[in-house]
Order: structure tokens, then sequence, then C-alpha cells
């Protein structure tokens, strides 16, 4: 019953249960093999097998422990295929896990609501029953978000998915606004603004397979990498169902009569509701770009630069720095410099002025714009949106490839930095026996950057799991330890809980369990995301496992 799609040649396809894109999509055989010799090079290591992916009659699914109640029972499934595709997200853990066949901990039932009614039917039922349920968009997370793994608390656990709860609803030109459902792709959302001359610009890494919705309550990072860098600046009003009942907030420019009332759901990550709907900001599409690659042979300088710009008030779309490493491992350059990535767009007006005072800025710490030495842009952007085919293939080689991602002031991010890197590749040599770190700015604010690191590292068959997590571990406690964020935009999940309720005031993680104990009585909301789920252990402001 999910992602069913339409091919060139008439004939139906679905969406892999295991990992990114569509059946019959992503890295050939041959591709992966080529990608396993240039790793096993630089690894020093022998080559593996590919592995095979895993099939559906392969899997060992538990009976469900729910049935669906006759009122409601052509909205749900108990499908093999549905209940495996709803069961893990698109990180190197989940993916690890797929290729393991183990699903645990899938899903009794696939709820797939036709319209709000339904929804609020089933959240009902759900409240009812005692049954947890777990908002589902696209299913991209990558923290363990849309995982049915709820404790012992629980009869049972329902995944809710918003595929039919989708399309642009309306649109005020004279706002500049569009009513659009959560459940609402990416590339179909952006297909239907188009024919008004609009857009929403915003352009995760996961947008092909990621809803609206989704962006809202995760607060997604998009397109800009600076100034609107979150969906969270783009949402005029929300709509969520709620077991307690129906939330619209108004439409409003701004307003500043107490708390904002929908910004209580941007990152809620579907403990408070699903989120059915939401006026949206949306802009002209651009007719005007500018843009460069400036190399730089010293890091220091090319986050110099990328702080006076980020300082400068012009504002670029993009201006993201890949440091030597990361542009040597995205196949953007050599390895011998960083690169800023750096470009200007407008539906208004020239943009000459702006890319050449970003370009003074970026001279004076020693930038350079090669012309001779092709796109490293476009190379970049061409890597960045095959990630989650090339992390596939990776995991297919049994290698480990997982990135994360912080944000942390520029007066502290020296220490941070090297503390950062330092921690991680520690665990990698540890964990691994050797490997790669590297570093990009995937953002860059006023007063700090969003550094994104990625790891490449051998991994052991059988152990890639805990290979990570030993990784996963090191990283985020030097990130809590030296003033990080646990997460700029991936979000919290599951996977980060511990470390959000170490970085935010206790009096704040009370405070939402008030606002969680009154639209969601019972708990049943997307249990252990962000909070403990019902039943769980207790831990000392969660500061471990």
């Amino acid at each position: 019953m999910v992602s069913v799609s339409g091919t060139a040649d008439g004939t139906a396809t679905r969406r892999k249960f295991w990992g990114w894109g569509l059946e019959g999509e992503g890295l050939a055989v041959s591709e992966i093999e080529q990608l396993g010799a240039t790793f096993a090079r630089r690894f020093g290591i022998d080559g593996g097998p590919v592995r095979e992916p895993p099939r559906v009659d392969e899997l060992d699914l538990r009976a469900p422990r729910l049935g669906a109640p006759a009122s409601l029972e052509a909205a749900f499934s108990t499908d093999p295929y549905d209940r495996a595709a709803h069961t893990y997200g698109r990180s190197f853990r989940d993916l690890v896990r797929a290729f393991r066949r183990d699903y645990a901990h899938a899903p009794d039932l696939v709820a797939f609501p036709r319209g709000e009614g339904e929804l609020v039917s089933v959240l009902e039922w759900c409240s009812g029953v005692g049954a947890a349920a777990i908002p589902f968009g696209g299913g991209s997370s990558v923290v363990g978000g849309v995982e049915p793994d709820v404790g012992g608390g629980y009869r049972g656990a329902v995944s809710v998915d918003l595929g039919h709860l989708a399309g642009v609803l309306e649109v005020d030109r004279t706002s500049r606004a569009a009513r659009i459902a959560g459940g609402t792709l990416g590339p179909a959302l952006e297909a239907q603004l188009k024919p008004h001359g609009l857009t929403l610009r915003h352009f995760p890494q996961s947008f092909e397979w990621s809803t609206l919705g989704g962006w809202i309550a995760t607060r997604s990072g998009g397109h800009f990498a600076t100034l609107h860098t979150h969906i969270d600046e783009f949402v005029e009003a929300v709509r969520v169902v709620t077991p307690r009942g129906v939330l619209q907030t108004r439409r409003l420019p701004g307003s500043g009569a107490g708390p904002s009332a929908e910004r209580l759901f941007c990152g809620s990550e579907g403990t408070l509701g699903v989120i059915t709907e939401a006026w949206m900001r949306v802009q002209p599409r651009p007719r005007f770009r500018a843009g460069a690659s400036v190399y730089f042979a010293v890091f220091a300088d090319a986050v110099e630069a990328a702080r006076e710009l980020a300082q400068s008030g012009l504002d670029p779309a993009n201006c993201r720095l890949l440091g030597h490493d990361e542009a040597l491992w995205s196949g953007s350059g050599d390895g011998s410099h960083s690169i800023l990535v750096l470009g200007f767009e407008s539906a208004d007006h020239e943009l000459g002025p702006w890319l050449a005072r970003a370009l003074e800025i970026c001279a004076s710490h020693r930038g350079e714009v090669r012309e001779e030495a092709g796109d490293p842009a476009a190379v970049w952007r061409a890597a960045f949106l095959r990630g989650p085919h090339l992390r596939d293939g990776l995991v297919r080689l049994g290698l480990v490839h997982e990135t994360f991602e912080t944000a942390v002031t520029w007066d502290r991010f020296w220490e941070f930095h090297e503390g950062v890197l330092a921690a991680a590749r520690r665990a990698v040599v540890q964990a691994c026996g050797g490997g790669a770190v590297s570093c990009r700015f995937a953002y860059v604010y006023p007063d700090g950057p969003a550094p994104y690191y990625s790891v490449y590292a051998p991994g052991r068959p059988g152990r890639e799991l805990e290979q990570w997590d030993e990784i996963k571990l090191a990283a985020s406690e030097a990130i809590l330890a030296l003033g990080g964020t646990i997460t700029h935009h991936h979000a919290v999940g599951r996977d980060h809980r511990r470390w959000y309720l170490r970085e935010v005031p206790q009096l704040f993680t009370g405070a939402l369990r008030g606002a969680k104990a009154e639209l969601d009585p019972a708990g049943i909301m997307n249990p252990g995301v962000l909070l403990q789920p019902a039943g769980a252990v207790s831990y000392s402001h969660e500061g471990g496992r």
C-alpha cells in the first residue's frame, strides 16, 4: 500500500523496504565493486563481496499483537512488505540491521488514513487500546525517529503513514503563501507550486523521499546555507491532529502574543501529534544566479572567510565549506585545498555586486578562484544528491560510513573542532583499525558554523553496528563536552535522546512533558523520541543507558 510509483514504461514499482529509493534504483553491482576497490586501496584492506539486500520473504516478522478495529479495517495493513517498509529510517544503523534481517521491532499494524477524520479515529483507537502511534512521512529519518521500538509499556505499535494526506491545497499569491498537506513529498510539492511561479525552496538531502510534515516535525535544514536555514522560517501556521483533538494556529506574518503556538510543533518529532497541514511562506522562483568555487590552501583561512561572509549581511544562498579531506572524499578536489562553494540567487535582481564583494572577502583570506579547475560545486552537489545511494553501496561492501553534525559559536570553534575531530579519529582507529573523518560546514551563521563530519572506515563482518556505535558515542560525548549541540538539523529521534536531555535545561524537559501530557494523555505519540517512553527505566536526567 505504500509508495508505489509509475515508471517510464508504464509498469509499477515501489520503494525499497530496506534502503534508499525505488526498487531497481541505486548503484549497480559493478559500480559498488568499483567503489569497493577504491576504498580497499585507500584503507589498505582486501575488498569483500557485495552483499545481497534482504527480501521480504526472508524476514521473520512476529505475528501482530493487535487486530484492526472493524470500523477502520480498510485503513490498516498487516502486509509483510508494509510492515518491513515502516520498521526503519535510512541511517547506517538502520541499513546494517536491515542487512542482518533484524526486524524485531516491525510495527504490528500500518495505518494509511485516507483523510483527517480517519486519522482522528486512528489516534483515538490507539489511545483506547494502549498502542503506540508513530507518524511516518517519507521514512528518511537518520536518528531512529520512525522506528517502532517503543519499550514494553504498550500493547503494540502502529506506524501511521501520511501518504494519502498530500498535495498543495491552496495558494495565496497576494500574501505569497501556500496551504500544503503534511504528507506531501518534496518533488510533488515543488511540481505543484511551479505553475504558480512559486517555490518553497527547501531542499534537504532527503528531498526526494521526505515530506513537509516531516520537515516541520524535525526542524529540517534545507537549501539555504545562511539566513533561512531551517524550515521554521517558512512556517506561517500549522494544523495538527493530537489525541486530544485538532489544533489549528492562525495565519499571521508575525505576532508577539506570547510563546508561538506553531513553533511548539516545529521539532516536536511526532511526540505531540501529527502535522496534517501547514501554511508555508513561499517565494518567486529565482531567475538570477551567480556563484564560484574558491580554493584555500589553509583550512583556517577558509574558516575565517566563511565567518566574515556569514557576518557580512550578503546572505549567500550557498556558503558551504569543504575541508581538505571532505573535498577529497567527495571527489570535489584532490585534498590539497579546502573549497568554499559560494552562490547567490534572486527572483528580483542581478547578483554581480554581491558575488564580487564575497570574492573580495575570500581573497582577503588568501582564497583563489580557479577557472581551469572545472566545477567542484557541481561535483560536490552530485555527490551530495547521490549520498543515500552511496551509503547503501558502502553497507553492501561491509564498510562503516555515517555522518554526524552539530553547531557551535565562532569563539569556541577551533577548540571544539580539534577536540571532536581527535575524539572521532581515536575512536575510528580503536574500533576499525583506521579510516578517515572529514569535515564541511553545512550552514554558517553570524554567530557560528554548523560543522558536518563524515566517517569512512573498514568494517569487521558482523561487527559494523558495534563499531559505529563506539565512534558515535565518542563523537557525541565530545560534542556535548565542548559546547556544541547534539544535532543541528538531523533531529533528536531515539538515537540522540540521551544527549538532548543533557543539553536542554531540566525545567524545560518538565515543561515539554507537561505539554505532552495535555495533548497526549495516554502517551501514545512516538514514545522514546525526545522523552523516555512509558515504562522505561529512569536514568539521572538520561545521562546514560
